[in-house]
């Protein structure tokens, strides 16, 4: 990440314009029958969000996310940003990518680099209220690759 990426990142109107933009227009936001997909559904007893993920993990490759359901906007936000974030990687490489996130969320030492946009959600921990929304759709991933065994 370059200086001037950087910047933009730490510019609060920049990650609000982000965070807007995944809630507005989400990415990867509709499910599939295809039955070699994993699906895991998540819901709060806190927020509306009540959401389903899938994924196809195969040969130790997360080949497609997906999600859908009904979720506030930090909650749609931070996992349209998953979606695009970890399609195409390696379970090695997703596995990274989810542990940086979570220590961000969690305010503790993270590589911003491999969030990318997804560092836009990085304030998040000062509204503890909002730690769920916004790993909501990290947990349901990360159980996948685990069931997975890959």
């Amino acid at each position: 990440m370059n200086d001037m990426t950087k910047g933009l990142l730490n510019d609060p109107d920049i990650l609000r314009e982000l965070i807007m933009d995944h809630y507005q227009y989400p990415h990867n936001h509709k499910l599939t029958e295809d039955t070699s997909y994993a699906s895991v559904h998540m819901a709060s007893d806190s927020c509306i969000d009540d959401i389903t993920v899938q994924s196809k993990i195969k040969d130790g490759k997360i080949e497609d996310i997906r999600f859908d359901g009904v979720a506030c906007t930090i909650s749609t936000a931070s996992t349209s940003m998953m979606t695009d974030l970890l399609k195409g990687k390696t379970v090695e490489e997703a596995n990274e990518i989810i542990d940086n996130y979570f220590n961000m969320i969690d305010a503790k030492e993270y590589d911003p680099d491999v969030l990318e946009e997804a560092v836009a959600m990085k304030n998040v921990y000062k509204q503890a209220n909002r730690v769920k929304c916004a790993t909501i759709g990290w947990k349901a991933i990360r159980q996948m690759i685990d069931e997975s065994g890959e």
